[in-house]
């Protein structure tokens, strides 16, 4: 018997296998259906207890509606999300509500997120009013302990949100997200409202938050430096499909995927190592209700040949632990 100990795998917390959703487009006096608008068309990822996964890419690329599937707030057309084993998109309305105490989210807006007519003790209480059966007292004190935990205090605690700042606000909805002990958060562009110094410090929040609370993130934003800094995986995406997924350095050291490649060219100079040799990234994200034929890239690729047109590449692993959808991998 080997005396080396087996590396034990993580647990698989989540399972996307398929994912689409597609909008009808309607037209007329009728209002006749005419395309579908493919916001999310085919997406596998499965996602590990206590990482935190990184989803990135330009505007309309379909990570939001994704987060948002992920999430039980949209039906996909088609595919499956299974939380803990158990498919989400077959839950009942009663089987869903039970659920989502063990998935929260924090949202882009933290101003429009908040209810303005709500104080903080009842925005943060709300949801343990909801799924628990603590008593008034019990929940003030939990929320008094949610807000320290998040950086603020209880003297707070009959302010309403205009009273706050931006990065106080994205506290409170943290905190709101937290009051139940969720085993998975998404954080759909969190700091892309804020300025930067406060970005820095509500990215370490979360960082923190995840240890002590062995907490499972889902990390949405299209800015790199800050998916770069939070997330242990990163999965990028373009037009509706994941086209790159691998471990943050591996990612940021050697992209295999030509509009990953590009991306890393978007990044502002103050960060130059990060930087690559390629070209920076040329034209507008095609329509997704007529996407390209074959690879959905190769209209703005600068290594795109004519099977890129035809044909679909698949999702395959190209190096160990590192996905992309490419016919023409980089640096192999």
């Amino acid at each position: 018997m080997s005396s080396i100990k087996e590396k034990q795998l993580p647990n698989v917390l989540m399972e996307v296998k398929g994912l689409k959703k597609h909008f009808e487009v309607k037209k007329g006096y009728f209002n006749k259906q005419v395309s579908y608008v493919k916001a999310v068309d085919g997406v596998d990822i499965t996602i590990y207890e206590g990482e935190t996964l990184g989803i990135v890419g330009e505007s309309g690329c379909g990570k939001s509606t994704t987060g948002e599937m992920l999430l039980g707030l949209l039906k996909p057309s088609e595919g499956v999300v299974k939380f803990k084993g158990k498919d989400m998109t077959e839950m009942s309305k009663k089987e869903l509500r039970d659920i989502r105490k063990d998935i929260q989210v924090i949202f882009q807006d933290p101003f429009a997120s908040l209810n303005p007519r709500m104080t903080v003790e009842e925005l943060i209480g709300e949801p343990l009013e909801i799924h628990t059966s603590m008593t008034k007292s019990e929940i003030k004190n939990k929320v008094i302990e949610l807000l320290e935990v998040v950086g603020l205090n209880s003297e707070q605690l009959k302010r309403y949100p205009h009273e706050f700042s931006g990065g106080q606000r994205q506290r409170i909805g943290i905190a709101r997200a937290l009051a139940l002990n969720p085993k998975i958060i998404i954080c759909d562009e969190p700091v892309s409202a804020l300025d930067v110094s406060i970005q820095a410090q509500i990215l370490n929040l979360l960082k923190k938050l995840q240890r002590e609370y062995n907490l499972t993130l889902v990390f949405i934003a299209h800015g790199l430096p800050a998916v770069r800094n939070i997330s242990d995986r990163i999965a990028v995406m373009y037009l509706g499909k994941i086209i790159e997924i691998t471990e943050r350095d591996q990612l940021f050291g050697e992209p295999m995927h030509p509009y990953t490649e590009a991306l890393l060219k978007s990044i502002p100079v103050d960060h130059p190592k990060w930087r690559t040799n390629c070209e920076p990234l040329k034209g507008d994200l095609p329509n997704p209700a007529n996407p390209p034929s074959g690879c959905t890239f190769h209209t703005r690729c600068p290594y795109a040949q004519d099977i890129c047109k035809n044909k679909v590449p698949n999702l395959e692993e190209v190096k160990i632990n590192h996905f992309t959808a490419c016919h023409f991998p980089l640096k192999q």
